[in-house]
């Protein structure tokens, strides 16, 4: 798709570049104005703790992997090279700082037909920062990652693969030759899922190829294998280099569907808590906890399998036209039941007891797909007396339904009945919203502070 207003949408970036036509020159401007922007834990809901934990390290040099990579793929392989072998090593547990030298070696690197590829622009310039922010405004989602990538004629930068995330690439300068794949799978890779040794035969899958040109902006879903490589002597006169920024949207674990479902079971479990527990028999209130964080369980089996608990979570989407929206809430309605319904036919009590089993057997956390819920909810159930988020090992889980096996099945299966039978659409998005502009308040302040520092060096 070519955008006529792309570069007005880039123009006050590109403008920042002060680029005089040198691109070593440009990539030395670049560089020696960057600091390392140290990755924040996702479910990170308060900065403080983040400041804590990098006091000593703001303001330090780039670092290699994190900020910045010097890659090449030669034609016909399908593996990257790195141009900084050594910062490369997998012995090497330190993080390696880009210093002077290296700056300058990344112009010689480019000669050699390397890619630099630079990350999190939108912690460096404002102006990248406010189109990050609304576009994820517009998709509903904490806030969304920005890359650049500059690479010379004839060359290409990554290897073919698929990522984690969905992208917008935009073609700021020169031109690049894409090839998009078909996906290996129905089932849409998360956020975080290691996707080292996913080799597809990328040979037997359909291809589209396009030419992305300044000014064109190509989407590419998530899941979609894809490769890039530019051309020397393009017929129509654009420069063989190419200069692309690509716009990530990631869909966290909250925000997928399958983390709506988790997040609705705990506030409908949040509003039922003084109908469940009564304070006088400690076992019942034992194991109506266990049965909710079996139902948990139960989800996270489902959404590994539905494609559908995978995709992004709109409710909380804005920047829309009244007609849209409208549309967009209903949809969004049905797929909440659609997964609501799924849960109920699909939640099986001894699946998920074997599913508990094989997890201790590989020494694995059943729950860990949904440690966001347990830090969110950590610092408002201190005081509480009905917790609803009491944490039990499989273990425990596991010695529990062997002594009362029964039981726990029947409320396991009274605690997904009255859950999909009481749980109120409008009101998760309303409490679910919330959860989104806390994630939203503490990404904002670190990238409103990472820009602040930048923007004085």
């Amino acid at each position: 798709m070519r955008d006529p207003d792309m570069h007005d949408m880039f123009g006050a970036f590109v403008q920042s570049l002060s680029w005089k036509g040198s691109v070593p020159s440009l990539l030395s401007s670049i560089l020696q104005r960057l600091v390392a922007c140290f990755p924040i834990a996702s479910d990170e809901q308060n900065i403080l703790n983040f400041l804590d934990e990098a006091k000593g390290k703001l303001g330090c040099p780039i670092v290699y992997q994190q900020d910045i990579r010097v890659v090449k793929t030669e034609r016909q392989s399908t593996k990257e090279m790195h141009y900084f072998r050594d910062f490369n090593s997998s012995c090497v547990k330190e993080p390696q700082y880009f210093t002077f030298h290296e700056i300058l070696k990344c112009g010689q690197a480019y000669n050699e037909g390397y890619t630099v590829a630079l990350r999190g622009l939108e912690f460096r310039y404002q102006s990248i920062s406010a189109i990050a922010d609304t576009l994820a405004l517009m998709f509903g989602q904490p806030s969304v990652g920005a890359n650049l990538y500059l690479t010379p004629p004839n060359s290409q930068g990554l290897a073919c693969h698929f990522d984690d995330h969905c992208v917008f690439v935009c073609q700021i300068f020169g031109s690049k030759q894409w090839t998009v794949y078909s996906p290996p799978s129905q089932l849409l890779p998360r956020l975080y899922d290691n996707l080292l040794g996913s080799v597809v035969d990328y040979t037997k899958a359909g291809r589209r190829e396009f030419i992305l040109r300044e000014g064109d902006i190509l989407y590419i879903p998530r899941g979609f294998p894809h490769k890039a490589c530019t051309e020397s002597g393009v017929g129509d006169g654009s420069p063989g280099f190419s200069l692309h920024l690509t716009l990530s949207i990631e869909v966290e674990p909250p925000f997928e569907w399958g983390g709506v479902a988790h997040f609705a079971l705990h506030h409908w479990s949040e509003n039922q808590k003084r109908l469940f527990y009564d304070g006088s028999n400690i076992l019942s209130q034992k194991l109506v906890l266990v049965s909710v964080n079996l139902l948990h369980v139960a989800i996270g089996i489902i959404s590994n399998l539905d494609p559908c608990f995978r995709k992004a979570c709109l409710t909380a989407a804005v920047s829309l036209s009244p007609v849209v929206y409208e549309s967009l809430f209903q949809s969004q309605r049905n797929t909440f039941f659609y997964l609501i319904d799924k849960i109920c036919t699909e939640s099986r009590f001894m699946e998920v007891i074997s599913s508990i089993e094989v997890a201790v057997h590989k020494n694995e956390d059943p729950f860990q797909q949904i440690r966001w819920l347990w830090v969110f909810c950590m610092e408002k159930e201190t005081n509480s007396e009905y917790n609803t988020n009491k944490s039990f090992t499989s273990e425990d889980i596991l010695s529990l339904c062997a002594q009362h096996k029964d039981k726990l099945e029947a409320l396991f299966l009274n605690v997904k009945s009255r859950f999909c039978s009481e749980v109120i659409f409008e009101e998760v998005v309303t409490s679910h919203r919330m959860l989104l502009q806390k994630y939203r308040s503490t990404r904002k302040q670190y990238i409103n502070g990472m820009i602040s520092l930048h923007d004085k060096l």
